[in-house]
């Protein structure tokens, strides 16, 4: 009996001691998730506050006033043209125009530059376009890189409706909207009847011509349908030599932009008068577009822009303002540091009043 009871409750005790632990959620301890490593906890004074906003202030305004005084010397020319360029008849008329930019006549036309500085080589032609939403959805989709870089690709088109196969059926290459939009305004400048070389080599970015269009690509079945959308491209030159095609296919974000169309690789003097021979080609008219063509310099920090300059002279300005403000208040009315009456529960107790 004894022994039965002792085995009985030796099973029970085995049984307690062999049952499962309930297993902890807690994560091992560390110094690292407990957030105990040793850390930096700047106290902000007045005296760093005041002398942080000086030292930005004293930073940012002369790297302002650089900026602006570079862009200042960024000579730029803008001339408007697509309105210029039509015959004075049909100005005032949108279907007139759209009729006549789509018609199969001439539309060469002869535009006068003043050049109001000595401009120094290189000088960037761009060509500007307002209106133009180049960051639509479905226009930015509508292209197939794969086709662009691999030569057996061609049959790539899924993306690129509506411009994706001619009428028969063949792909085109390159197929998509973008591609099928190609400006296709052309310049040709002159200067006392003097033509002025455009160097069109090298306008795009190295990257794009060596991984994104194929060296062994060539354009098959382009702008063959009814409606032409822009340029045509040479079918014996591989698309990664097509350095206009590369240009306008990396699409703008905005709906006013500017793509680079050459360089005039000679210097232009004060007062020099440029002669502009260009051919009116592309329709923006039919959606209230303007076209530009744009002669511009370059400093260290590129083209004419002085946001660049105006924003590190406000936020710069702004710093030095409050580090002044905060230093009045600093000698004014001085606040002892830590002072426990200032704590929202001391405001209202008599020790805080009296204190």
């Amino acid at each position: 009996m004894n022994s039965n009871g002792a085995t009985t409750s030796g099973g029970n005790g085995g049984g307690d001691s062999a049952a499962p632990r309930r297993q902890s959620k807690q994560p091992k301890y560390s110094r690292f998730t407990q957030q105990e490593l040793p850390a930096c906890k700047p106290l902000l004074t007045p005296g760093w506050v005041i002398t942080t906003f000086m030292l930005v202030g004293a930073l940012f305004i002369p790297i302002g006033v650089i900026s602006l005084v570079a862009s200042h010397r960024v000579v730029e020319i803008v001339h408007q043209y697509e309105t210029e360029c039509l015959p004075l008849q049909i100005r005032d008329n949108k279907d007139l125009k759209v009729a006549y930019i789509k018609s199969n006549t001439s539309k060469s036309c002869n535009q006068t530059l003043q050049v109001p500085k000595h401009m120094k080589h290189p000088i960037y032609v761009y060509y500007q376009l307002d209106n133009f939403y180049q960051n639509h959805r479905r226009y930015v989709k509508s292209r197939n890189d794969q086709q662009l870089m691999k030569a057996g690709s061609a049959n790539e088109t899924d993306s690129c409706k509506p411009e994706a196969t001619t009428g028969n059926g063949l792909p085109i290459v390159p197929c998509g909207l973008i591609a099928w939009s190609l400006f296709n305004d052309t310049y040709n400048f002159s200067r006392v009847g003097k033509p002025l070389t455009v160097n069109k080599k090298d306008i795009s970015w190295k990257s794009d011509r060596d991984h994104k269009f194929g060296k062994k690509v060539y354009p098959k079945n382009f702008q063959n349908g009814t409606l032409i959308g822009g340029a045509k491209l040479n079918e014996s030159i591989p698309l990664s030599e097509q350095e206009d095609l590369i240009v306008w296919m990396r699409t703008a974000a905005l709906p006013t932009f500017r793509k680079l169309y050459g360089r005039i690789e000679e210097d232009l003097q004060e007062n020099d008068t440029i002669t502009v021979n260009l051919f009116n080609n592309y329709n923006t008219y039919t959606f209230n577009g303007k076209k530009k063509v744009v002669l511009s310099t370059t400093s260290f920090l590129g083209g004419k822009n002085n946001f660049l300059g105006i924003a590190y002279l406000t936020v710069g300005g702004l710093c030095f303002f409050l580090a002044i403000v905060f230093f009045l208040v600093h000698i004014i009315k001085p606040r002892p540091l830590g002072d426990p009456a200032y704590l929202s529960w001391n405001r209202n107790s008599p020790e805080g009043r009296s204190s």
